[in-house]
């Protein structure tokens, strides 16, 4: 039985109108598993894509998911480990047998490699490291010891070097005669003897040369590199800014040690994307497949700060309180200006936190983009007063208190429009993370200026 991470998707998959497994074939494979069916699983299976056979792991439950690999054997391709939620990733290789991980990791690219192993502890790193091979545990070994999240942890060790004084011919001739190449490549190295890179080939350049033609003729002398210490967020970048396919990776002896690929890059991007919105929710590293009192205990400490956030908001109020006994209807419309003002600032700060992260909002321009969040603050908070000004005079009867709600919407718009953009940059200038903090004190502001604004404002004309 092979799991074909390149095959066509079966029709006989029962995938549901929205494009997930049915109930009814997610139960066929528990039933195949709590029989030990080895064929008939493999009869349901082989045919599916290495993402798909992840999909079907996270729809098993915790105690299905051991036997389930167990019953693939050798061919379950570890590919897979690579689709699934860390949560997962990380019990399983827990779980499964240390040999039997071992042989999986070997069959592996060395970044895929090395994205699976990189969140076990480092016993249980060494006790599967142990079970490969010395030189490509070396190599794992290496690669593990750069820094989380940089481009070290995201490269790969098998690559194409070729010395600058080849021809074409030789080099096409070494291709075709050499098995232990990678699987895909669309690029050479040129490297010197100390392996420090000259240059890259292009394999269009490759197949249009003539056989004669040395690489040093042909080579790019000026390649894109990266250090191996260098965040995966920074590479990322760099790809989606010079449209690359694919980038050397250099030790701190400016050496080759690795390459990065476009298809990597683009799981990258994915990450850090997902990793912003989490933390803008205040949901950190959380995954779908988490336990209840693990997903509870990560939210608490944030849905803590709001609560005193709203503490803060609630002071507020309560310092108008003989004002609110005098007229009700401030305490129905209060809520209405607070609400506008965290909108129109999570709004704003969602578009800052997404410039900082791609480097698009900075010093040179940023007492520009300031005064346009104010400027569009005004704007909507003035055509917003005016609606709520004429509803309000409707509804109470009291032009008066329409024009107080009024000014407030402005006022607080306006604030929520410049901390919207100038919290993340602040937090950004003190070294904390935009994405992490931003919220909480936006809330704080928008809260507290709102209800300041609309109540003392109230206070002060007509009472």
């Amino acid at each position: 039985m092979v799991i074909d991470p390149e095959a066509e998707t079966p029709a006989d998959a029962e995938l549901d109108a929205t494009g997930a497994f049915s109930r009814e074939f997610i139960e066929e494979i528990a039933q195949l598993i709590e029989a030990g069916d080895r064929e008939g699983l493999a009869s349901r299976i082989e045919s599916l894509y290495a993402a798909d056979v992840a999909d079907l792991l996270e729809q098993l439950n915790a105690d299905q998911r051991v036997p389930f690999v167990v019953l693939c054997g050798d061919a379950f391709d570890f590919t897979v480990l690579t689709e699934v939620d860390d949560t997962i990733r990380e019990k399983l290789l827990v779980d499964l047998p240390a040999e039997f991980v071992a042989r999986g990791v070997r069959e592996l690219e060395s970044d895929d490699a090395v994205y699976i192993l990189e969140d076990l502890d480092e016993a249980g790193q060494a006790e599967i490291l142990e079970k490969i091979p010395e030189f490509e545990r070396l190599q794992l070994a290496r690669s593990l010891e750069y820094p989380e999240e940089s481009a070290g942890r995201r490269m790969s060790t098998d690559f194409i070097a070729v010395p600058p004084f080849w021809t074409v011919g030789q080099t096409i001739d070494y291709m075709r005669e050499t098995d232990d190449l990678p699987e895909d490549f669309y690029e050479l190295y040129v490297v010197d003897p100390a392996f420090h890179l000259l240059g890259t080939v292009s394999l269009n350049h490759i197949l249009r040369a003539k056989r004669p033609v040395q690489i040093a003729e042909i080579m790019d002398d000026d390649p894109h590199v990266v250090s191996a210490d260098e965040d995966q967020e920074e590479v990322g970048r760099m790809f989606d800014r010079y449209d690359l396919v694919s980038v050397g990776v250099i030790d701190a002896d400016e050496r080759l040690v690795g390459i990065i690929t476009f298809d990597d890059i683009v799981d990258v991007i994915t990450e850090e994307v997902e990793e912003d919105i989490r933390r803008l929710s205040g949901v950190g590293d959380e995954e779908m497949t988490d336990t209840v009192w693990y997903t509870a205990r990560s939210r608490f400490i944030w849905l803590l700060i709001n609560l005193g956030t709203a503490v803060l908001a609630s002071l507020v109020i309560g310092m108008f309180d003989a004002t609110i006994q005098q007229m009700v209807a401030l305490a129905i419309l209060m809520p209405i200006v607070a609400s506008m003002g965290g909108n129109a600032g999570t709004q704003t700060m969602t578009v800052a936190v997404r410039a900082l992260a791609t480097r698009e909002l900075g010093g040179y321009n940023a007492a520009r983009i300031v005064s346009r969040e104010m400027l569009v603050g005004l704007l909507n908070g003035a055509a917003f007063a005016v609606i709520i000004g004429l509803v309000t005079w409707g509804w109470f009867g009291s032009g008066q208190l329409g024009a107080v709600i009024a000014a407030a919407m402005i006022l607080n718009m306006v604030v929520a429009g410049l901390s919207g953009i100038l919290i993340p940059l602040a937090l950004q200038k003190a070294g904390a993370d935009p994405a992490v903090a931003s919220g909480v004190f936006l809330t704080t502001v928008t809260d507290v200026v709102g209800f300041f604004a609309f109540l003392g404002l109230a206070a002060a004309l007509l009472l």
